[in-house]
């Protein structure tokens, strides 16, 4: 079975090479520039400033033929599947980021923590959820 994905925003980020790019968000990772296309305005209606995300990616430059990693390169640790890690490389490239939005400029939202390269496709926007009460 196969699913089409449709590509609604895309990373502008000062990160353009994987080896500049930290592990995980919280690991030093710039602030980035979300530009969504005009089809999805409407959904954007309700995000501001303050509101925290997940952002689901698509690594467009993931090798998908990989199922085993040393966790995160390190040699001294075993092989294991990259389905018990959170490498880029996988049968499925997406990516999952928390981040909090800085600014809302029409179709843009400036984010924080973002590790995803420049020109990263984004695939889908979800707010973090708080408890039950909050729903």
């Amino acid at each position: 079975m196969t699913f089409e994905l449709q590509q609604v925003a895309r990373v502008e980020s000062s990160l353009r090479d994987l080896a500049d790019a930290p592990r995980q968000g919280d690991e030093g990772a710039p602030d980035a520039w979300i530009v969504f296309d005009e089809k999805v305005r409407d959904a954007l209606a309700d995000i501001k400033t303050g509101d925290e995300l997940i952002l689901i990616t698509w690594f467009d430059r993931a090798d998908r033929d990989v199922q085993k990693v040393h966790p995160r390169s390190d040699t001294t640790r075993p092989p294991t599947g990259v389905f018990s890690t959170r490498s880029p490389d996988r049968p499925n490239p997406l990516g999952l980021h928390r981040v909090t939005v800085l600014a809302v400029d029409d179709l843009r939202l400036q984010v924080n923590n973002l590790e995803a390269l420049d020109g990263t496709p984004i695939v889908d926007v979800k707010p973090v959820l708080g408890g039950i009460d909050e729903r």
